[in-house]
This record gives structure tokens, sequence and C-alpha cells, in this order.
């Protein structure tokens, strides 16, 4: 017996901490951060921001069928029109030929772009629509912007770019650049005699050593006074420059609505003062990039995706979050639900009232922030699917931990095998093994992808928090034990969590990642690592 009240002891203690945390973390977030105002002169705007018109639903630039209806751009740019008096433009197919026309009913300006690739004859129809455009709307046309970042993807050599250069500026009636990150300029410096202004990319976020957003004017500044070394004679359009406001911390970058409302403030602030020429990137929100750049690459954008409203003042403080009532929601509901479990059940000691109490309140709390999460981050049907079910799974642990008497958990195979013979007359420690299988399955699957694709992926530390308190603190003071499939993912857990935080030691994320994975793992790998989980007498 007393054994039993040090386990719910150890998992009330547990998850007050855990709940503790969350919460004061997330009365954090809705403070208003101070930052100083962007005060623009009278009739001043943003010089220029960069549109994609792929944010309803199901649009993405990839789908060969899909243009664009007129209705949907002019709503997009007349939104635009509030912040902006130009965009950039990074193709002219999929209905985006019809951006000039409208902007100039607008009295918008374009910088029109002409998309290279792989494909030679979707180049020359790009280019085609955009000199063709040009010489429609010379007064709403500013220049075309022949390819973007096409020697950083590798789809064409310098040598092919010049050429196309040329032969575009031989018909264009505007002027003619080329838009690369920073460095792939200075790599080639012989294309900037191919055009009429330098096009620059200068991206902190994106950098392969990523600068904390303290250092990220500075970064820029510096990166373009190296351009303007290289290019004396040219003018020079940073041609993206921003911050994204959710995703994947990147090293001491940190996306998050605050740090995106500083850096445009700071930015547009310094441009203007330096008489900088600029692209922000971008003007709305993209969520097809998802699938490209993980979570990070759907949220650069100024304006939302679904209400078209500005993210963020471009005066006054900020905060991340506007209420905490939907959380605080889930904690309560977690909790009774739990509650309820618990009081139907055979075993109703105090302690372990109030340890599932605690356990639910935590788990509806951890519940909710996710599915926050999955929205901004669940890029696909597969991701639902897939991550959807073990969030299920996760909440069916907490559920059943409400009916577990306390037995010691055997391994997943025999826990699978017992349920099976026992039909609908099994034990909650048998289902409690077999989910825990399934979860060390599941994350180890997450941990491994996670190390080897880190650049686009987020940390799922929610999605495995909850098993993580339930299972660690179960692990190591019942004595459980494991089947060799388990510990072999245990292993492969602890390995990669560890392999993916030494890349970035001081990520917030990454060791949050590692935590909850270690929790997760280390219970299993006791016997293998020569440590022995208290056991019960």
């Amino acid at each position: 017996m007393l054994f039993k009240r040090s386990i719910w002891a150890a998992l009330a203690l547990t998850h007050l901490v855990v709940l503790i945390a969350l919460l004061a973390w997330l009365i954090a977030e809705t403070k208003p951060v101070a930052i100083p105002g962007l005060e623009l002169a009278q009739g001043e705007q943003l010089r220029c921001v960069s549109y994609a018109p792929f944010h309803r639903p199901g649009q993405t630039p990839f789908d060969e069928e899909l243009i664009i209806p007129r209705q949907q751009i002019e709503e997009d740019l007349r939104a635009i029109k509030t912040i902006t008096g130009c965009v950039r433009l990074y193709s002219t197919d999929r209905g985006l030929d019809q951006v000039p026309g409208i902007a100039q009913e607008l009295g918008l300006k374009v910088l029109l772009g002409a998309w290279i690739g792989y494909v030679p004859k979707k180049n020359t129809l790009e280019i085609e629509r955009a000199i063709t455009l040009a010489n429609a709307y010379q007064d709403t046309v500013q220049a075309i912007i022949v390819g973007n970042e096409v020697l950083l993807r590798r789809e064409r050599t310098a040598t092919e770019m010049r050429a196309l250069l040329d032969s575009v500026r031989a018909r264009s009636p505007v002027p003619v650049t080329y838009a690369d990150v920073w460095e792939f300029w200075l790599k080639n410096l012989e294309l900037a005699a191919h055009v009429d202004f330098i096009t620059v990319h200068i991206l902190p976020f994106w950098e392969d050593d990523p600068v904390d957003i303290e250092r990220a004017l500075a970064h820029v500044a510096a990166a373009r006074e190296k351009i303007g070394a290289a290019f004396p004679e040219k003018p020079i359009l940073i041609g993206e420059t921003g911050w994204p406001s959710a995703g994947l911390q990147r090293g001491e970058s940190l996306p998050s609505k605050v740090n995106q409302a500083r850096y445009i403030r700071e930015f547009v602030r310094r441009a203007h003062d330096s008489g900088w020429n600029y692209n922000l990137i971008e003007a709305v929100d993209q969520p097809w990039k998802r699938s490209l750049e993980g979570t990070v690459g759907g949220y650069w954008g100024m304006l939302d995706a679904n209400t078209l409203q500005t993210k963020f003042p471009l005066s006054g403080p900020v905060s991340e979050r506007e209420s905490i009532i939907a959380p605080l929601i889930g904690t309560g509901t977690g909790a009774l639900l739990a509650l309820l479990l618990a009081l139907t059940g055979s075993y109703r000691t105090p302690t372990r009232l109030i340890a599932l109490t605690l356990t639910g309140a935590t788990t509806g709390l951890i519940a909710v922030l996710h599915a926050e999460h999955a929205r901004l981050a669940y890029a696909s049907l597969t991701d639902w699917i897939a991550l959807g079910t073990v969030a299920l799974t996760a909440l069916a642990a907490c559920a059943v931990l409400t009916r577990w008497p306390g037995k010691p958990l055997c391994p997943a195979d025999i826990a699978w095998q017992r349920i099976r013979n026992a039909g609908r007359h099994f034990e909650a420690s048998d289902l409690l093994s077999a989910l825990r299988g399934f979860l060390l399955f599941a994350a180890a699957i997450a941990a491994l992808l996670l190390l080897i694709t880190s650049r686009y992926r987020d940390f799922p530390s929610l999605l495995y928090l909850t098993p993580a308190t339930i299972y660690g603190v179960i692990g190591w003071l019942h004595g459980n034990t494991f089947s060799r499939p388990e510990r072999i993912c245990a292993a492969l857990i602890a390995v990669c969590a560890i392999g993916r935080w030494l890349f970035e030691p001081a990520n917030p994320q990454a060791i949050g990642w590692l935590l909850t994975c270690l929790a997760l793992a280390l219970p299993a790998l006791a016997r293998d690592l020569k440590v022995r989980p208290t056991a019960p007498k």
C-alpha cells in the first residue's frame, strides 16, 4: 500500500509541476510586450511586399489546373493596399497575369516576376508573359525580376542566367534584375553586368548560422554593406527580408508574433532612415509552404490568410496570445472528466483522486495547446490522421490510467495477447501497457525523422508530453518490464533526441524535446543502463 501511495503522490507532484509551468508560460504570452513603434509620415507606407494568392484551403502553385479567380486577387490587393503601394510577384501563371491590370485599377505598382526553373519550355512561357505584361502596363510594372534564387536551387547555371537576362533586357520596356540570397551574389559577381539593379535576399532567420532577433537588423545592415561594396555602380533592392510569426526555432532565431512585429518595425525604420529600397516577405500567410519548409514556411505574412487582417499593429505593444480562456477550459474539462472517471472506479483514495485530477488537468491543457499547434502545423490529411492518432492514444492513456489498479505494466506484446484472449473483459494494466508500446514506436519514428530532417520539422513535444509524464513516473517507480522491440524503440528515442539536441544545445524547443524523450525512454532502458527503477515491495 505504501508503494501505491508513492506512485500516486509522484504522479500528482509531476503533473502539478507541469501544470504550473505551462500556465505560467501561457500567462507570460498574454502580457503585452513594449516594442518601439513604426511612426511613418502621413501618407507613407511600406515600400513593397511580396504577394502570392495561394492562401485559401487547398490552393497551391503546384496545382497545374488552378487558376486564381480575379475576384480573389482583387480582394487580396485591396487588403494589401492598406499597408503598401507595391507588390512583388514571383511568376505570371496560375492567374497571376491578372495582377498588373487589377493593380493598375487600384493604383498599385508591381515588381513582375518570371519564374525560372528546370523546364526550358515553362521558362520561355514565363518570360514571354512577363514581357507582354510589362509592355501592356508600363506605368504599373516597375521592373521584371527574371528568376528567384535559381542559382541557390541549382536549377540553372550562372552562364544560362546571364543569357536569359540579356535576352529579356533586349526586349523589356522596364528595368530587369535577378533575385538571389546575398551570398550567391557575392559568388557570382559577373551577373551584375547583365542586370539594371541588384535584387538581394537577406533573411536572418534562414541563415546557416541563424541570427537572434537582437542582432537581426545589424546582420541585415552588414550584408547590405557587403553587397554595396561589391557592386558600387548598381542600385540595390533588398528583394526579400522578414521574420516568421510561428514554427520551429532555429538556433537563436525564434519565430513569434512579437519578434515578427519587432523585426518589421525596426527594419522599416532603418530602411527609411538609410534610404534603402526594399520588399518585405510577405503580404499574406501561405499555408501551402508548410509542406516545403515546415510550419515556419506558412507564417511570414503580415496579413492573416483567413481574415486578410494585419497580424499586428505598426505601433503600440504586441502580445503573443490574446487570451488563455480556451486553455483554461481544456484544463478544467480534463480535470473534471478524470475525476468523474476515477470516482466511478473501485479505487478512490484521496491521493489517487488528486493525482488523477491533476493528470486530467494537464492532459486537457496539453490537448488544447496541441490542437492549436495542429491547426498551424498540419499540412496534409496524412498529418491529421497519423499525428491525430498519436494524440488520441495519449488521451486514451490518461483515461485508462483512471482505471489502473496499480499493477506493474507488462511488455506490450504480452499485453496485446492478453487483450485478444480476454475479449471485452481485459484489464486496465494490459491496455495501459499496450498503449505504451504504440506510443514508444510512434515516438521513435518522430525522433528519427526529427534528427535526419531537422531543418523543416517541428519538435512534437506537446504530442508526447502526456505519455512522458505518465509512463515516466510509472516506469521509474514501478519496476515495469519491457519487450525487446520496446527497448529498441526507447534506445532510438534517446539517441535521436540527444543527437538532435546536440545541434542546438541552447535552443529551448530542443531542450524541451530532449527532456520529453528521456522521460519516455529511460525507464525502458534502465536494465540496459544498469539502473534499476524502484520495485514494489
